[in-house]
């Protein structure tokens, strides 16, 4: 190419560049109109005060919708527009013959009322194209252009032709030869991403989303969506962008039900906590299984022993005999004294009782009433006969309302409920786990058929919960049960008043609308009764107005949602997939996982296991294949662990290559320490993020090496996570400290995007044969590379 050509080329990208530029400049004037009207609509909500408690509602509802709105418009902020494609309109082949799609992530109106979309939302059917269209089938799409931008400049972009004849009129192909010239972009707006540092929070994918992904992302499922992935597929974004997309697509039922993910752990949830925001969408549940019961919080750790025993469906069993053991017996008779009379509580008289609340086969405390009416109407008998023997010439003379007084006042007499209490206690499930792992004989009386070794793993006398009790306390709140019925009968009432004066609020505003907007208002601005009814209005005063969908949820345990995503899903035990099973009855579920990365004894191995109790045949398997994070230099090492753990699965195709070969280095114990800190200092020379992947025991010997850019963690620590480099420590270690140790050296070898280092004292595992074993990373990599 001469420099003419050269400079030509430079000419014409700068002209298009500022098409571009005007036309976004554009875009963000109207997101700013619809942030200042939002800003003023939310401001006059707030300054104005008093009036009805209808008027006082009204104002909390619009006070939600116009914050949820500028929360939209600022997470767009940043590349609001990021794509266009270019389709034939059935013209005579020139540019005139083309229509411009911009696609971005909020949806845009012209400003002109004719409702013609200035920006797309990337859900929006009519964006599908930009990620699906290829030259095999381009979808009539001519060109496909990728827009890259720094705040709000336009700063480069990235042309696809996929018409050979659009791409001769633009010079980028030969046209008598066909190939491609300079201006093609193929993959480079996906490999710019993949290759920037990464800054310790995920990012979206949303300009860069692959067609296989994209099918998975808009998939129509309605049952079990199961999506097995290797490393670095994508699965977490995908199941990201797949709730984005369903908020999107089916808006008013999932704003009403909310949509739960479940991550693995609370570093994990912040490191995509910016994604969906992002997106636009803030109004979803983030949690752990751990952390998934309203009120506790997991704070203790489990032995990797004591986690599998709670994961087990023999902890069904457990937790029966736990609640059972809790309606006791008296060993010998109880005497309690009613209006100077001695009365006596016999085994004989509790068994009866007993027997007669368990036959009711209800919840614990909900049976309580049984047994209590029971041991009440003993007592009543026994007191009128003991009575009627002290009478004058003897026999019973108390009538039926007599004995209906004398009950009603035994129902509370302190002596006669605090013997109640002993015998069928109202419980918590807080107070009968804590009971369970505190107390060896209730332990031993409730799990006969553990071994004296496994009872003592779950044995502890400290305070708080793990994540495996979570699901524990979810099965015990099942066999105690709440005895609401009064109270949801109180709401029934408040909720049918609250929709009777949501639709008198809608009523006034329609009446008054032609006032208040045709004159100051574009067309594209929708007002309340625009985009919901009164039960939708109404909703957002019932209970705490001021709560989300997301945090009303997430203090209810048996709120059910609309959709449930699980990350790293085989990790889930058999008792969390009851737990979690409870809150999503329409089992409209997105999976995320890959069953060679399972790393908790309690996890699983086979999807088909864990679903079919409960969707039978329902659920659908998709994979992912295309490895877009971890180079093909690091998977050629990971291949020969993972034929380790399951020959039969495939290793996931790598798309790049990084330059730098992973590397081991064994030292003495006296210098590994001075070993991997030297390695640490070499990193924090280079842009992007370090993780120093270690064996439990070794957490607290290397903390010291944190750093806003470094972190020190265990392989469970890592799971879903990604950084620039790696450095595994003793990876030996790691797979001895495990039932599925061989599956966690897997996790920690596919964390990096770029480099991957090893330091160990003893021999390493045969399947990491492969690294290149050196004194020190420079010499493995001379200046970084190859």
């Amino acid at each position: 190419m001469t420099r003419s050509d050269e400079t030509g080329d430079a000419t014409a990208e700068a002209t298009e560049l500022a098409l571009e530029q005007r036309y976004v400049d554009r875009l963000y004037g109207r997101l700013d109109d619809l942030r200042r009207y939002a800003q003023e609509r939310l401001r006059t909500v707030l300054l104005e005060s008093g009036g009805t408690p209808q008027a006082r509602s009204e104002r909390e509802s619009f006070n939600q919708l116009y914050t949820d709105d500028l929360a939209k418009y600022d997470a767009a902020e940043n590349g609001l527009c990021f794509g266009r494609i270019d389709l034939e309109r059935g013209g005579d082949g020139t540019d005139d013959g083309t229509e411009a799609r911009y696609i971005g992530r909020v949806g845009i109106l012209d400003e002109q009322g004719d409702f013609e979309p200035l920006l797309l939302d990337w859900r929006a059917p009519l964006a599908r194209p930009f990620y699906l269209a290829t030259p095999a089938t381009p979808d009539g799409v001519t060109r496909r252009r990728h827009l890259r931008s720094r705040s709000r400049r336009i700063v480069g972009l990235a042309d696809e032709y996929l018409d050979v004849a659009a791409a001769q009129r633009a010079g980028v192909v030969d046209a008598s030869t066909g190939a491609a010239t300079a201006g093609v972009a193929g993959e480079s707006a996906l490999l710019a991403a993949l290759d920037a540092a990464r800054t310790g929070h995920m990012n979206d994918i949303v300009e860069t989303i692959q067609s296989e992904q994209d099918a998975i992302i808009r998939s129509e499922h309605r049952s079990v969506l199961v999506v097995q992935g290797g490393p670095g597929t994508g699965k977490t974004a995908v199941a990201l962008h797949r709730a984005a997309y369903l908020l999107y697509t089916y808006r008013k039922q999932l704003d009403r039900a909310g949509v739960l993910i479940i991550g693995p752990n609370s570093t994990f949830l912040d490191y995509i906590g910016q994604v969906l925001p992002s997106l636009g969408e803030t109004g979803v549940l983030l949690s752990t299984i751990g952390d998934l019961y309203p009120g506790v919080v997991a704070t203790v750790d489990d032995s990797l022993r004591g986690g599998e025993l709670k994961g087990s469906l023999d902890m069904l069993d457990v937790c029966k005999r736990a609640v059972r053991d809790r309606q006791e017996l008296p060993k010998e008779p109880v005497r309690v004294v009613f209006d100077t009379y001695e009365l006596v509580l016999d085994r004989k008289t509790v068994s009866t009782a007993r027997g007669r609340a368990r036959s009711s086969r209800k919840p614990h405390n909900i049976a309580r009433p049984v047994f209590v009416k029971a041991v009440i109407d003993a007592l009543a008998r026994q007191f009128a006969s003991i009575v009627g023997e002290n009478l004058v010439g003897g026999g019973n003379l108390l009538s039926g309302e007599d004995l209906a007084d004398i009950r009603s006042e035994m129902r509370e007499d302190p002596a006669i409920l605090r013997e109640i209490d002993r015998l069928w206690p109202t419980l918590t499930p807080q107070e009968v786990l804590t009971g369970l792992w505190r107390d060896p004989r209730r332990l031993a009386s409730a799990a006969p058929g553990l071994t004296e070794s496994d009872r003592a793993e779950l044995v502890r006398t400290g305070p708080g919960f793990s994540p495996a009790d979570a699901p524990l306390l979810d099965e015990l709140a099942e066999l105690l049960g709440v005895d609401d019925s009064a109270e949801r009968e109180r709401s029934a009432r408040r909720w049918r008043q609250q929709i009777e004066d949501a639709q008198g609020a809608l009523d006034i505003l329609t009446g008054s609308a032609s006032q208040d907007i045709e004159d100051e208002l574009d067309p594209e601005i929708l007002m309340a009764y625009d985009i919901m009814d009164a039960e939708q209005l109404a909703e957002r005063q019932d209970g705490n107005r001021s709560l989300t969908t997301a945090e009303r949820a997430a203090g209810d345990r048996t709120w059910t949602y609309g959709h449930v995503i699980v990350d790293e899903a085989q990790e889930l035990s058999h008792m969390a997939w009851r737990m979690l099973m409870r809150r999503i009855p329409n089992r409209w579920m997105t999976l995320v996982g890959d069953t060679a990365q399972t790393g908790d004894p309690a996890g699983t191995s086979s999807w088909q296991e864990v679903l079919e109790p409960y969707v039978a045949r329902r659920w659908k398997l998709t994979e992912l294949t295309v490895n877009y994070r971890t180079p093909s230099e690091i998977m050629t090492i990971a291949h020969d662990v993972l034929a380790e753990i399951d020959p039969a699965q495939q290793l996931p195709r790598s798309i790049r290559d990084s330059g730098h070969r992973p590397w081991a280095r064994r030292v003495s114990e006296d210098g590994l320490d001075d070993a991997v800190a030297a390695a640490v200092e070499a990193e924090t020379q280079l842009p992007g993020t370090t993780a120093v992947v270690v064996p439990q025991g070794m957490r607290s010997r290397f903390a010291h090496l944190e750093s806003d850019t470094v972190s020190v963690a265990t392989v469970r620590d890592v799971k879903g996570l990604e950084f620039d480099a790696v450095h595994l420590v003793e990876p030996h270690a790691v797979v001895a400290e495990s039932p599925r140790g061989t599956s966690d050296l897997y996790v920690a070898l596919t964390r990096a995007t770029q480099r991957l280092g090893v330091l160990h004292t003893e021999s390493l595992p045969e399947s990491l044969s492969g690294l290149t074993h050196t004194e020190s990373p420079e010499a493995a990599n001379p200046r970084g590379g190859e």
